[in-house]
């Protein structure tokens, strides 16, 4: 493609066109549809001079495609650490406008797409209520499943326990991460999260929250089971379950968990860090073109 056009041509890959559009629900997959888009992103991806992407699922698919390990470097999603504060006060008011003074708070903030597992999520709570009253949870955003999901807890009858906060400004954000003491991100097992790794619990990692998220491969590179935090089977509301439980009655591991996973997107996914290794790709590239 260099050749080609006379320059050479990076190419970024952060998920593949046919997974997002099966996770979108405009196709399925084995369609026609999937299978031309797969097809011709494959083309592109060999006849790159370079390609990036941003983990190692992604990366091991793109080399099982025909393109050359040499020819693919991982830039590892990341976030600005300085933007991020650990150990804000909750704000009070804002607790009591949403019927969270005095509770346990486990929330999401994020899009509520089909493969969030936020339904999952609903239907882990009541047995977590049973065990701990105090509890309730925190869903901030919106998306697709947003109509469904209302419904769900009120099915459940967990209706009064679950506040829906809707979509919030980016710089109020903060103020209700401020109200979570766990978060949850029970994304389902599927190509898209199997082989992509998501931003939001970085950003949780950031302020030292803590996290417990399904052990889907996206997951798997991002958390360190026990240590940044806790990974629960994905899919099994079992398991969701009982970790949220086993987290919130060790209150002992809270301290050393936030701290690791603050120290972890320091040293390992900062901003500055990521973008420092596109520098030798680039070198290289530079210089063949003008070898």
């Amino acid at each position: 493609m260099g050749k080609q056009l006379g320059i050479p041509v990076a190419y970024e890959v952060r998920a593949f066109w046919e997974d997002a559009a099966v996770d979108h629900g405009t196709t399925r997959e084995g369609s026609l549809r999937y299978r031309l888009s797969r097809a011709m992103e494959s083309y592109v991806l060999r006849r790159a001079d370079h390609v990036f992407t941003i983990c190692d699922g992604l990366r091991d698919e793109i080399v099982a495609r025909g393109v050359p390990e040499g020819r693919v470097t991982v830039i590892p999603n990341a976030v600005d650490v300085d933007s991020f504060g650990c150990g804000r006060a909750p704000d009070a008011t804002l607790a009591q406008r949403l019927r969270l003074a005095g509770c346990t708070v486990v929330g999401f903030i994020g899009s509520f797409y089909a493969y969030e597992g936020l339904d999952l999520l609903l239907d882990a709570l009541p047995r977590v209520v049973a065990v701990r009253p105090d509890v309730r949870l925190l869903l901030v955003g919106g998306g697709p499943q947003e109509a469904a999901l209302r419904s769900r807890a009120k099915r459940l009858g967990i209706q009064d326990r679950v506040v829906f906060a809707g979509r919030v400004a980016h710089d109020e954000v903060s103020r209700y991460y401020d109200l979570i003491d766990v978060l949850a991100y029970p994304r389902r097992s599927m190509r898209l999260t199997e082989l992509v790794t998501p931003l939001k619990p970085l950003e949780a990692m950031a302020q030292g929250r803590l996290l417990v998220a399904s052990d889907v491969g996206g997951h798997r590179e991002l958390v360190r089971d026990g240590e940044t935090g806790i990974l629960f089977r994905a899919d099994s509301i079992d398991s969701l379950s009982q970790t949220l439980l086993q987290l919130l009655t060790r209150r002992e591991r809270w301290t050393r968990l936030r701290e690791a996973a603050r120290r972890f997107v320091e040293t390992e996914r900062s901003w500055r860090g990521s973008v420092a290794r596109y520098a030798a790709a680039y070198r290289a590239l530079c210089a063949a073109e003008m070898a």
